[in-house]
């Protein structure tokens, strides 16, 4: 039965973290530069593994204290966040060796800046580890509830690891600066068209 309640939560966190995002986006990516691949996976598939068990363990407190005007306010960084990193793109593309920049001027400062905003900026994350599965579980015993973390969090660390090493292993095949830049296009249309979604929903815009 406790195997039952593991394999829930395995496929459970794993239909929702299947939705492209940012913090995925990122992921591959670094993976394309083969630039601290281990830990970006680690530092994603152990910052989900802490949500879902704060989500399950504490839902009803986090449900009473996450006002909108929290949630808004998460928005509102997150914007100011994907805006910047829009900028940084665009300086990419437009760089004379966009290869050069790609593998040497990055640094593990950088890459632990995006990866805090990718993750706890968006409140996505609290609304699908924290609130969804906290409410999906709060009547489970507390037992259940740790089986079906656990679940869920190997579904995250199985997640980041697979896309992170088969993003860095495809790498060789996009080791020029024309399909870089082609990268970073893609990357801000989809970074420009999130902006605009999490307007739509602030504002409610029909």
């Amino acid at each position: 039965m406790e195997l039952n309640y593991i394999t829930f939560g395995f496929f459970t966190g794993l239909s929702f973290i299947l939705v492209i995002g940012p913090q995925n986006l990122f992921v591959i990516e670094q993976g394309l530069k083969k630039q601290f691949v281990f830990f970006v996976c680690f530092f994603c598939s152990l910052s989900d593994l802490l949500l879902i068990f704060v989500g399950i363990l504490l839902f009803h407190y986090f449900e009473t204290y996450f006002t909108y005007n929290i949630n808004l306010l998460l928005n509102f960084f997150l914007i100011l966040f994907l805006a910047n990193f829009i900028r940084l793109k665009l300086k990419e593309i437009f760089s004379d060796n966009v290869i050069e920049f790609n593998k040497n001027k990055i640094n593990f400062k950088t890459v632990l800046f995006n990866l805090i905003g990718f993750t706890f900026l968006n409140p996505h994350v609290y609304s699908d580890t924290v609130f969804i599965f906290g409410n999906l579980t709060k009547s489970f015993t507390i037992f259940e509830k740790i089986n079906f973390g656990i679940g869920a969090s190997i579904s995250s660390f199985l997640f980041f690891y697979t896309i992170g090493y088969l993003s860095k292993y495809f790498s060789r095949y996009v080791n020029n600066s024309t399909i870089w830049k082609y990268l970073n296009i893609v990357i801000i249309i989809f970074m420009i068209f999130l902006i605009l979604f999490i307007l739509s929903n602030m504002f409610n815009f029909s």
